[in-house]
């Protein structure tokens, strides 16, 4: 069975940082794209980054460009998302899913994420 469990979330004051975690299990996370959403309440989700399933590329929200970066431990069938100089902005649920696609690209069509985790509370206040 397909499962991802997301980690790291908390709260954290402005310019800070922090490091989720999405762990799989059922299944190789590195031969599966891996995105990570948010979702701050009234608002729609988001997609905020992503790796590809070959060759890792990466992409971005616009937003987070420059403070956020995505990678993988093959090892440890983990994906992180390292999160640095946080907004109040940046406070949401965040999610991470695979995307079953094989191509060497990602992006945040959110019909091809097929197996979410139950997502982490990331929360930006002095």
């Amino acid at each position: 069975q397909l499962q991802l469990v997301e980690s790291g979330g908390g709260l954290v004051q402005p310019g800070g940082s922090l490091r989720l975690s999405c762990a799989a299990s059922g299944f190789t996370s590195d031969r599966h794209g891996i995105g990570w959403f948010r979702q701050a309440p009234g608002k729609e989700r988001e997609g905020v980054s992503c790796v590809s399933s070959v060759g890792d590329n990466t992409n971005y929200l616009d937003s987070v460009k420059g403070r956020f970066t995505i990678s993988r431990d093959a090892a440890k069938n983990t994906v992180y998302l390292q999160m640095n100089s946080l907004k109040p902005e940046d406070t949401a649920v965040y999610y991470c899913a695979a995307d079953h696609r094989v191509w060497g690209r990602c992006d945040f069509f959110l019909p091809s994420y097929t197996s979410w985790g139950q997502g982490t509370q990331v929360t930006v206040s002095s």
